[in-house]
Order: C-alpha cells, then structure tokens, then sequence
C-alpha cells in the first residue's frame, strides 16, 4: 500500500478526501492536516476518520508513522512552504493547480525535488480523459497529416461567489488547464503570446473574466483561444471545444462534464474528413479519470518507478505555468506579443 498524507481538508480538500481517494486502489491515507480545528472537525464527522490521523501540522503527522506521498490541496498561496517541507522530509509531492504563485518558487521546488531524488506532479487533471490523448496521439503520429492550426473555445456563465474578486479569474484560474492541454495535445512548446482580457457589461466579477489569445508555438502553429467566465453562448466541455485542422481534415473533441462522477460522461473526438461528415475515433481505455487519473499515476510512480505518459511533473508544469504568466503580461499591455522565453529567462 502507498501511504498519503493530505495537507488541506477545505471546501476541496474534503472533495479530494470524500470523492476522489476512495476510487484509486492500493492507497492508504495515514493522515490528515489542517491548521483548522474545525475543518478537521467536519473531516471526522463527515468521513468517520480517526482523530488519531488528524494534524495541526504537515511536521506532527510524518512525525507519526510512514508516509509516501504528501497530497497538498491548500490554497496557491500556501502551496510553497507546505511543498517545501515535504520535499526536505524526502517525501514525493502532488500539489493541485496552479502549481506556485510566482515561476521562481516554482524553480526552487524542482531543484528540491531533483536534490532530494523524490518525484513532484502537478495535478493537471485535465489530461485524464480520453479525447486529449487520442488528439495527442494522432497528432504524435501524423494520422491525418501535418498540424495546421488549432481553435480553442471555453464558454460558461457560472462560477462560485467566492470567485468572483479574484484577480485574473480567466488567466490564472481557468485557463492553466487549457494552456496546459494545448501543450500536451499539440507536442510542442509555446513561443510567444497575445492576449487581451475584458470586463463585460453587467459581469459580476471585479476583474476580466473573459479574453482572447493568440498563441505561436515551435515551427510556426498558431493557436487561438477564446474563453469566457460569463458568455451568453452554450455551455461548452471543461476542457473547451476543440477544433484541430490537419492536412486530412480535423479532429473535433471535448472532455469534462460537470460534477462529481459524471464527468467523464463528457468525453468525445471525431474526425471531419475534407468535405465529410464526421465520424467518432476510436478512443483508448482509460482506469481513471480526471483527478483520481492524477494520483493514480503518482501511485504508479511509488509503486512501479516508472513515470507514466502525460506525467505533469513540476519541470513540466512550469511551462504551462510560464504560459499563463505571459498572457497575464501581454493582457496588461494591451495585446502586446510576450516571448515566453523571457518569461522563463531562458
């Protein structure tokens, strides 16, 4: 069994702990932390866990027994110095999106990761469904041809409360994970950024939650990117619309449905041939989905040594995060084109 040690049992933290965990196999949870007397109050009387295996810090419960992965389900803010500490202690880590604040926490976790030998993934959950790996395969392998464009579209007029003051509501809350898509779907690396973000008339949200952007990736494919916090449109998959045009033809897909189990109800591709009709791909068995797809591939890691295709790790993530920290740049300057290289410092 893999020892866990879940750090945030918040509003999402007891969403991890109540639907997720429980449906990935060979997973022992040895505790359970939150500076929170009451979160863990409504931990055990919710989920019947032990008071022996609540902790008021991440130190107390490693201090208890054996732990393998430490889960941090904290807020952004926090997720450094929680990281921080389980990376020292030896421990591998697997942090929920948005993976840091700022790119430089981000380079110190990985070299702190890489010095202490332990593996660090970010839960980019999106990969887990079956359409972006089908997209990512097919294009891998030019089934249809070269990649020629790409058009994505997210529309949604709905968001918690809580939501709706926090800064770049689009940018850095919703969109790492269509960002992070684009790169694991298209196989290449984004070159330079423009975007630019709005406020609509009678929006509730204090800052821009909706935007476009254009993104250049390696050897000149062009992305474009359309996306919406309070669109008057239909409802469109989690993941976005996707529409990806090959010299055959193009792919049409989406994945993600609402809620809880449900979601991967959502999860479809199809092939328009040139002056076709479209036609659903055949799509590849897939155990877990979504989250649950996350800590199931940490757990192969622990288990097996071996990392898994898709594998977000933190040297990977920090260039979705890089992405949405030039596309925050280029919004504040009107649209201005922002090299992702200078964003990274590289």
């Amino acid at each position: 069994m893999t020892n866990i040690v879940q750090v945030g049992c918040g509003h999402w933290g007891l969403n991890w702990a109540q639907e997720i965990l429980p449906t990935v196999p060979g997973l022992s949870m040895v505790g359970y932390v939150d500076t929170n007397p009451a979160a863990l109050a409504r931990l055990q009387q919710t989920l019947g866990v032990p008071a022996a295996k609540c902790f008021a810090s991440l130190g107390e419960a490693l201090a208890s027994g054996p732990c393998d992965i430490v889960l941090v389900t904290v807020r952004t803010a926090a997720h450094f110095g929680v990281i921080q500490e389980a990376l020292h202690a030896g421990r591998h880590v697997i942090v929920e999106k948005p993976f840091t604040s700022t790119l430089a926490e981000a380079r110190a976790l990985n070299l702190l990761a890489q010095q202490n030998g332990v593996h660090l993934m970010v839960s980019q959950n999106y990969r887990h469904y079956r359409a972006p790996r089908v997209a990512a395969n097919a294009i891998a392998q030019k089934t249809f041809g070269e990649l020629l464009q790409v058009q994505v579209d997210f529309r949604r007029n709905k968001h918690p409360i809580g939501y709706y003051d926090i800064p770049d509501p689009l940018l850095a809350d919703l969109s790492i994970h269509h960002f992070d898509l684009m790169r694991m779907v298209v196989g290449r690396e984004p070159v330079r950024v423009s975007c630019l973000t709005w406020n609509p008339h009678g929006s509730p949200y204090t800052h821009d939650p909706a935007g476009v952007a254009t993104i250049e990736f390696e050897r000149g494919l062009v992305l474009s990117y359309r996306a919406s916090w309070v669109s008057t449109g239909s409802d469109t998959p989690w993941s976005s619309s996707w529409v990806m045009e090959c010299e055959a033809g193009q792919m049409e897909w989406g994945c993600r449905a609402d809620v809880g189990f449900e979601r991967s109800s959502v999860d479809y591709i199809n092939f328009r041939p040139r002056d076709g009709e479209p036609k659903p791909m055949e799509r590849m068995a897939l155990k877990h989905f979504d989250r649950a797809g996350t800590i199931a591939a940490m757990n192969a890691v622990v288990t097996t040594g071996t990392v898994p295709d898709y594998f977000s790790s933190g040297e990977d993530n920090i260039k979705s995060l890089a992405l949405v920290e030039a596309s925050i740049a280029s919004a504040r300057n009107n649209g201005a084109w922002i090299t992702i290289a200078d964003i990274l410092g590289v």
